[in-house]
């Protein structure tokens, strides 16, 4: 069974990037079927969905937050990584990152929270 682990660093100041890293086990991330997203959720808010990368290596993004975000992999490392730039404290919120097959994210982490302040 897949599994998803988030990782990087719990406060980040104003105008900063935030940066994040997704190891998937049990599974490719160049696997053809799936696609790999990114998902936060602020405090008392909904998930929002912020982007994806495909198998192919292709990119997608939540067009309120494509000016500010950038989604990479490295494969030999079965990793892909969210960089989210000009942070404010609005971007302060539990990162997820997870596994998308037809539209639907099936297998996510556990989640990270992400603190935006000085």
């Amino acid at each position: 069974q897949v599994q998803l682990q988030e990782s990087g660093p719990g406060l980040v100041k104003p105008s900063q990037t935030l940066s994040l890293t997704c190891t998937v086990s049990g599974g490719s991330i160049t696997a053809s079927d799936y696609a790999w997203s990114w998902i936060r959720q602020p405090p008392g808010k909904a998930l929002e969905w912020m982007g994806l990368i495909a198998s192919d290596g292709n990119t997608y993004y939540s067009p309120s937050l494509k000016s500010r975000t950038s989604i990479s992999r490295d494969t030999s490392k079965n990793q892909f990584s969210l960089q989210l730039s000009s942070v404010t404290p609005e971007d302060t919120a539990v990162y997820y990152c997870a596994r998308r097959r037809l539209s639907t994210e099936e297998y996510w982490g556990q989640g990270t929270q992400v603190t935006v302040s000085s």
